[in-house]
């Protein structure tokens, strides 16, 4: 049985977002920066785990708060990712992928959650067609 988040691109480009911040913060060093490097992690990871959550809902309504909340851990990783520019932590190809990623990640899921504001009907179903290209 195939989970619904897995059908939606938000979903997977956001878990490639989270393995490339799990990769960049592979070489941090681990004293005092450990929490760092903890905390984008976190962040990178609860917005893929947001999205999921959001599409197990029973309704448009409540994938969209999940959504809603996606974004808000992008926002809070790209603060963090800042921190960790500032601190000269993140090479600047590094900083310029992770970046390109979050901005692509956070307009699909600007597209999702117009997708499925309430108003369409009270089921979530997601239809992740017109959003999911299927190569």
């Amino acid at each position: 049985m195939e989970k619904p988040h897995k059908k939606l691109e938000a979903w997977r480009k956001a878990m490639d977002l989270t393995v490339a911040v799990y990769h960049a913060t592979d070489d941090f060093p681990k004293d005092h920066l450990f929490q760092l490097s903890q905390q984008l992690r976190r962040a990178a990871l609860s917005v893929a785990s947001n999205i999921a959550e959001g599409a197990a809902r029973q309704t448009k309504k409540e994938f969209a708060n999940f959504l809603h909340m996606a974004q808000g851990s992008l926002s809070e990783l790209d603060t963090q990712l800042e921190v960790a520019t500032r601190l000269r932590l993140l090479r600047e190809n590094q900083w310029s992928t992770l970046n390109a990623q979050m901005n692509h990640v956070d307009k699909i899921l600007s597209g999702l959650i117009r997708h499925v504001k309430p108003g369409k009907s009270s089921k979530n179903t997601p239809d992740p067609s017109p959003l999911t290209p299927h190569h």
